[in-house]
Formats: structure tokens, C-alpha cells, sequence
């Protein structure tokens, strides 16, 4: 199980990803002591501080709990780590593959906009639903460059998840955004279909307007999903 030393530069982060992938590959498992701090500096060659961290990190993380009596025990992740794991379970040698995270970081995308559309209609301003019907028609008159369109594409997107009044949705947004969650390659056939709508986004900009609620979600939720990839998980579930 031992990987050998580990280089010297960053050593706490290597650590902590080694670490890491133990935890999610199943080599140690939910409820078992994490090694010993002198054993893991002695194992990887590295100091006891750069241990601490890398722990510490592991803590944050939810994938472990320090008790009272310094004893460091493995938790179940898939019962208490966030979305910012997403990476790190892509990486380990078993479980959801790269492929999985990122089409299921798709199915959220999915999700998410189409509670956010119905809550930004309820919810938003007079002046909110303006920007986002003028947001339609700059994306609309915004091409062909692919790197434009996709930055008026997603600044309409902000607004209407801003509009939601959802910090979680909005949280969630920035991370798929920001490329911290990854997601998968959409086919250009599939991509187009949703970018390049530029009636369905007009109708998704009136409902919002017009305070429609269930037209604004079910308008969203099919305009989303265009992009979710209809091949099977290569993997079931998400348990080992």
C-alpha cells in the first residue's frame, strides 16, 4: 500500500492526496483509524508538520474525524463530503470514473437551472427580469465566435440564478463556472442545440418576466438537458 517518498515540493498537499485516495479507493475504509502520524511521516519520508496539514485538510474535507482522545477516525464520504470532493473521487482508483463526475455534474447543471428559473420568476425584481431579457437578446446578437457566445450565455445564466435568491445555487454555479467541478465534453451537436436557442432563451426571459413559474422550469429543465450525454454511467451507483 505504501507509495514510497513523496517530492518535496507541496509536500502536504501530495500527502493529503494520497491520503485522500485511500479513502475514497476503499483502502481505508469507513470507521478505521487513520494511520498514526509518526508512521505516515515515516512512510512518505516527509516531517510530522507536513503530516498535521495534510490531515488537517483531510478534516476539512469531511473524510475524517479527530476525537477527543487524538484517535483520527475514517467517516463514510459519501455520507459527509461536499461538492468540492467531486475532483478527488474522479481521481481515486475506484468508484465513479472521470466520465461519471462529469456527466453527473451535467445532470446537476440541469437541476439546478431548472429550480433556479421558477425561484427567479417568483422571486426577482421588475428591474432583474429586464436584465435578463436584455441579457437574451446580447447573446442572441452575440457570434460566431464559440468563446463569445459561451461568456454572454453563461452571464444570462448568472443572472437568472442570482434572481433565484439561491446563495447555494448560486455557490453551485460558480463552482461548475469555474471549472472546480468538472464537467463533461458536450457534443457539439448537443451544445448547439442549447447555446444557440436563441427563441427558447426569449420564452425562458417572458416567463421569468411574466412571473410563470412552471413554464420558466419546464422550459429550463429541457433546455439544460440537451447537454446531458444519453450513454449509460460506465459505472452503477456510486458504492464500491
Amino acid at each position: 500500500m505504501a507509495e514510497g517518498h513523496i517530492r518535496r515540493e507541496a509536500v502536504s498537499d501530495q500527502l493529503f492526496a494520497l491520503l485522500r485516495d485511500r479513502i475514497l479507493g476503499g483502502a481505508l475504509p469507513p470507521g478505521a483509524a487513520l494511520t498514526a502520524e509518526r508512521d505516515l511521516a515515516a512512510e512518505f519520508g516527509v516531517n510530522r508538520h507536513a503530516v498535521r496539514e495534510a490531515v488537517k485538510r483531510l478534516q476539512q474535507a469531511r473524510l475524517v474525524e479527530v476525537s477527543h482522545g487524538g484517535r483520527t477516525q475514517v467517516l463514510d464520504w459519501r455520507r459527509t463530503a461536499g461538492l468540492d470532493l467531486a475532483v478527488g473521487i474522479a481521481a481515486a482508483d475506484t468508484g465513479p470514473t472521470v466520465q461519471d463526475i462529469a456527466r453527473d455534474a451535467l445532470e446537476m447543471r440541469a437541476c439546478v437551472g431548472a429550480d433556479a428559473a421558477p425561484r427567479c420568476a417568483l422571486r426577482c425584481s421588475p428591474d432583474t427580469a429586464a436584465e435578463i431579457a436584455a441579457a437574451a437578446e446580447r447573446h442572441a446578437h452575440t457570434g460566431p465566435d464559440l468563446t463569445e457566445l459561451d461568456e454572454t450565455y453563461v452571464a444570462w445564466w448568472r443572472l437568472i440564478v442570482e434572481g433565484s435568491g439561491n446563495i447555494a445555487y448560486l455557490l453551485a454555479f460558480n463552482s461548475l463556472v469555474d471549472g472546480l467541478i468538472p464537467v463533461a465534453d458536450v457534443p457539439a451537436d448537443l451544445g448547439a442545440g442549447e447555446i444557440l436557442d436563441v427563441e427558447a432563451h426569449r420564452r425562458l426571459a417572458a416567463h421569468i418576466a411574466a412571473r410563470e413559474a412552471d413554464a420558466a422550469e419546464s422550459l429550463a429543465r429541457e433546455l439544460l438537458s440537451r447537454s446531458v450525454p444519453a450513454a449509460p454511467r460506465t459505472r452503477e451507483g456510486v458504492r464500491p
